[in-house]
């Protein structure tokens, strides 16, 4: 991991589009602002792992959905057969 140490003004490049610039710092809270292309998503750790999550779980339904359609299929072609 990288550590750098920035000051309210002050900011840090990540390649040659993304900016993150200090806007301010109460204490232990900073607000940082974000300058990337909108094609880049950018999210809060606690939203990124509730997006993965949620990634996760759609994947999964979509396997049993599949699953389940195999099943019907599989008893449509022994119907057909008898």
């Amino acid at each position: 991991m990288l550590v750098l140490s920035r000051k309210k003004g002050e900011s840090i490049m990540i390649g040659e589009h993304i900016e993150l610039v200090v806007l301010d710092v109460e204490g232990e809270t900073i607000r940082i602002g974000i300058k990337a292309p909108k094609h880049i998503e950018v999210h809060r750790k606690e939203i990124y792992l509730q997006i993965q999550e949620a990634n996760k779980a759609a994947q999964s339904t979509i396997g049993i959905m599949d699953l389940i359609k195999i099943v019907g299929a599989i008893k449509k072609q022994k119907d057909n057969a008898e």
